[in-house]
């Protein structure tokens, strides 16, 4: 894995990719103005694109939740799988602060914290884009190889 000439966060990220064994292969792409947008440049369905929301658990507590570009998380799904009767989602600078990624841009590979990752289980079993830590790129990764890199959990969440 070359740095291929990626900005400085989207190297970050494949380094923190590699030191936890998940192979991630980054293509640059034009911007887009929506994930249907995104998914067309990519040539892939909105299904397979993975999308990250930060979500706080309380202040300076966070978890990353990964569901399919075409689905919304399910709030009650979500609050049973973490634990909590309360989750929100942060701004984007307070996402940036938690994550050091821009809202667009957000993976849980090679976040400043680690924070827990939950995904929902309609994506095992699959290679889906999602963000690579920076603007103009998409990181494909394997939902299940990213699920055991991160130690996450995989449920219901749409």
């Amino acid at each position: 894995m070359s740095d291929g000439g990626y900005p400085e966060a989207v190297r970050a990220m494949l380094a923190a990719a590699a030191s936890r064994g998940v192979d991630v292969t980054v293509r640059a792409r034009p911007a887009a103005r929506t994930l249907e947008e995104a998914a067309t440049i990519l040539g892939v369905t909105p299904a397979d694109i993975a999308k990250t929301l930060v979500v706080r658990r309380a202040e300076a507590d966070y978890l990353f939740a990964v569901v399919p570009g075409d689905r919304a998380v399910s709030w009650p799904r979500l609050r049973r799988a973490v634990g909590v009767n309360r989750l929100s989602l942060p701004d984007a600078d307070e996402a940036r602060e938690a994550t050091g990624y821009a809202r667009g841009t957000i993976t849980p590979i090679g976040s400043h914290t680690a924070w827990p990752v939950f995904i929902d289980d309609r994506l095992t079993g699959r290679t889906v884009a999602m963000g690579a830590g920076a603007h103009g790129y998409s990181a494909f990764v394997a939902i299940d190889a990213l699920a055991a890199g991160y130690g996450a959990t995989v449920t219901a969440l749409t």
